[in-house]
Formats: C-alpha cells, structure tokens, sequence
C-alpha cells in the first residue's frame, strides 16, 4: 500500500496576483468603515458629556425671562413707590388735616389724626406752628424706616416736654404710617418721629400712630441719614 507523505521541502502555491489585490481591496474596505465606526461612537460619547452640544438655543426663552423679570422689577418699584392705602376708618376722620415735610428731595405730604389720637396730634401741631422741626434732619434711616425729629440729631435729643402713650386700634404700624419715637418709657415721646417703609405689626399698641403718608412715598424711600427737613408746615 503506497503512502502519501508530505515532505518539508514540498512546495506551496501560493495566491495568484488577483487574489492578492481582491484580498487588499477587502481589508482597506473594512478598515474604512471600522474607522468610521469609532468616529461615531466617539461623537455620541461627546455629546452626552456635553449637553451643551446637542441643546437647542434658549434664545427666545431668555429673551421671555429677561422680559419677565424686568415687569416684575418694575412692578416691585411701583409697589414700593406708589402711595399706602388709607383704611376707611381714617378716611371718616372729618378733623384730618395736612403737613408737608418739605426736603431737597419732594415734599412728603402726610395726614395727622386729631379725633383718633388728640394729644400725640396736639403736641405735634404744637411744634409745627413753632418751627421746630424746621432744619433738622433724618438721623435713622434703615430699609424699612425713617427717623428724624431730633435737634441733637443723634437720636437722644426731644422738645424738653415728653407726652403720655396714646394709641388707637385703627391706626397701626403698616406701610406710610407717621409715629413718635420714644426710649425704653413708655411715656417717654417728645419730638422724633418715623415714617414706616413697610408694615410692621409688631409695633402696634407700643408706639404712638398719628399719620399717615398720603403723597410722596417715593421721597421717604430716597431719604438719606442726614437730609433735612427744609420747612415742616400745616
């Protein structure tokens, strides 16, 4: 029985030139579209590492935001500027009177309330006529007050005369409200006074409301710690 044998010297046939070239043209064609296929993954993977990408422009959106929070500023100022609401119970005060407080700024035009609160308003109308409060200033301004009255004015200072605490349930410590200032006394008011820039109950039933703003809230919210009070006048 023969054998068929390979031998170590037998020659091999290798590929003809078409093949080759065949061969070739396969491998370039998958090297093109394996780098291909990396491109893309690595787009993808950019994209989601970066939302910023692939958002839309917030353009308009912006431009809604930017339009909304401008109304809301300018509503806001509106609301702090305009004029307080009188309560009806002051409205009824047919003896309401008028003082103007004029600075270099505007006249602040209040109302005092002599059939609510007689003697604070007394004492008050006392000092007007006198040309007391004439040139002093506003040694107390915080964000939701002003304080002036003072012929010291540092905070310590009053008339020489001092008056009983006197309140009234319709008057209270809201926005535009005029009080006398006082120390730890109770019966301690004299001659300073504050305007409120902003509700504050918390005072109510402690501290001496006689007035009420009714034209130039927007000069108490420019008043400045040291303005003066030009002419205080009936």
């Amino acid at each position: 029985m023969s054998r068929k044998r390979i031998s170590s010297s037998a020659r091999i046939k290798g590929p003809s030139p078409e093949q080759i070239r065949k061969r070739n043209l396969i491998i370039g064609i998958l090297i093109v579209v394996a780098v291909a296929l990396v491109a893309t993954i690595a787009i993808g993977i950019n994209r989601e590492d970066n939302p910023a990408s692939t958002a839309k422009s917030p353009a308009v959106s912006t431009k809604n935001a930017s339009t909304g929070t401008t109304a809301a500023k300018s509503a806001a100022a509106q609301s702090i500027s305009q004029e307080p609401v009188l309560p009806a119970a002051l409205k009824a005060d047919k003896n309401a009177r008028r003082v103007t407080i004029n600075t270099a700024k505007g006249p602040i035009v209040m109302e005092v309330y002599p059939d609510l609160m007689p003697g604070t308003v007394a004492n008050f109308d006392k000092l007007v006529k006198a040309g007391f409060y004439n040139g002093l200033t506003f040694h107390r301004v915080e964000n939701w007050v002003i304080q002036g009255g003072d012929p010291k004015g540092d905070g310590t200072g009053g008339s020489g005369q001092t008056i009983k605490l006197e309140t009234n349930p319709e008057l209270k410590n809201i926005r535009g409200a005029v009080a006398m200032a006082r120390s730890s006394d109770p019966n301690s008011a004299s001659s300073q006074f504050y305007i409120l820039k902003q509700d504050t109950p918390s005072l109510d039933g402690q501290y001496a409301v006689f007035g009420m703003v009714v034209q130039g809230m927007n000069v108490v919210n420019q008043i400045q710690i040291g303005d003066k009070m030009l002419a205080v006048k009936e």
